[in-house]
């Protein structure tokens, strides 16, 4: 046999050096089929892009001003008083029976707080644990375009089939007769929210009557997430659950946080009667169990507030509104009008970008402001991007330093 040549290439040496670290291709990321089509929530891809450009955030919905002193001594207090351990798993009954006295005062309605009221972390945990909890795959539910990004998301890992209602500029208006040929046999609920994220409409008494009517007809229930419900400006804010029929068939989302600006404490609740209650509480059961015990405490202390403090707050609120839309309509966009909430939605498309994720990019890196695009909330994208959303839920200064960002910058084409 021959021997081997002398110049053959030497075998590279597979043992690695001291300072050498193996080099592992990166996994791909692995999540459920259910959540397979959703990314990072466009609020933390906006509000990382806010920090890094140094932009004026009016895109995600939180305060930069503190909620009420006398909630946050309420909170320490507790947390001295040794209430930090975990709470009942449907709450501290000094929370239940607040959000009852409170849902009386607003909605005309007599509820028992241990059978009808179930405390969540956050009204987000209280969507997921009514959707999770009363919806079977295969169920029908009805949402309105444009919505909150949530209700798709666990809409999707309940396995619900998602029939969707596009509400149109510029009074974003319910289609009545399009929701009358929408609700089939297998329809099991309709989810609204009102005052209405992100659009600032207040569905109007002859919707809601409309609806309930639709619900009691074809035995529907109704999840309605009322947060902004202090945040009404145009006319006076109706909870689905006082029309005539619907107690017994709605569940009633609510939350601490937007009323008192204290988001980041998650305090939510749902209200339902009992047969409904009991499949809400079976998945807050497994979802969270229980919710932080001193905030709860808090809470309660909070929703005692005189009716006054709502009314400084809705002052205050509609104060911040005229600066951001007289300010929006000076630089140039086209104006919705908003009745509640603490958003706008505007057309973006006199300045000419493509969309509304191009136009928000070209907002925060040339402009340095944070906007939402809207398109995010729609089952089909193309039918919102044209809008984007502003927040003023800022203090007045900043407001105004964006507005001046906008005009200096922000240019028609």
């Amino acid at each position: 046999m021959a021997a081997a040549s002398s110049t053959a290439p030497a075998q590279k040496d597979s043992v690695l050096n001291d300072n050498e670290s193996p080099q592992i291709a990166p996994k791909p990321p692995q999540v459920a089929k259910c959540l397979e089509k959703f990314k990072t929530t466009i609020f933390t891809q906006m509000s990382s892009l806010a920090i890094k450009h140094g932009a004026i955030n009016l895109g995600q919905g939180f305060p930069n001003f503190d909620g009420p002193e006398f909630v946050k001594e309420a909170a320490i207090q507790a947390v001295r008083d040794g209430k930090n351990q975990y709470a009942r798993g449907y709450g501290v009954p000094d929370l239940n029976s607040a959000i009852a006295a409170r849902f009386k005062q607003d909605a005309g309605l007599d509820i028992d707080p241990e059978k009808d009221v179930t405390v969540t972390s956050g009204c987000t945990e209280a969507i997921a644990a009514t959707i999770l909890g009363l919806i079977n795959p295969g169920d029908e539910v009805i949402l309105f375009a444009p919505f909150y990004d949530s209700y798709e998301a666990t809409l999707s890992m309940a396995g619900a089939d998602i029939k969707c209602i596009t509400l149109c500029p510029p009074d974003f208006a319910v289609p009545l007769s399009e929701l009358r040929s929408t609700i089939s046999k297998k329809t099991r609920a309709i989810l609204i929210n009102t005052p209405h994220n992100p659009t600032g409409k207040m569905f109007t008494r002859d919707e809601l009557n409309e609806i309930a009517r639709l619900c009691v007809e074809n035995d529907v229930l109704v999840f309605t997430d009322e947060v902004y419900d202090k945040l009404a400006f145009e006319m006076d804010h109706i909870s689905m659950a006082s029309l005539p029929g619907m107690y017994d068939r709605t569940i009633t989302l609510n939350s601490l946080g937007k009323t008192f600006s204290l988001t980041g404490w998650k305090i939510g609740w749902a209200i339902a009667p009992p047969h409904l209650t009991w499949g809400v509480r079976q998945a807050h059961s497994f979802l969270t169990f229980a919710t932080s015990t001193p905030m709860q405490w808090a809470a309660a202390t909070a929703l005692r507030v005189p009716d006054s403090y709502y009314m400084e707050l809705r002052r205050d609120y509609l104060a911040k509104k005229q600066i951001l839309m007289e300010g929006l309509k000076e630089v140039g966009f086209k104006l919705f009008p908003s009745s509640g909430t603490y958003f706008v939605v505007v057309d973006h498309t006199p300045f000419g970008l493509e969309n509304d994720v191009s136009f928000c990019e070209y907002l925060i890196k040339e402009v340095g402001v944070v906007a939402i695009p809207t398109s995010v909330f729609y089952l089909n994208p193309e039918e919102g991007k044209n809008l984007v959303r502003f927040t003023f839920c800022k203090d007045e200064g900043t407001l105004r330093a964006a507005v001046e960002r906008m005009k200096e910058k922000l240019k028609k084409k």
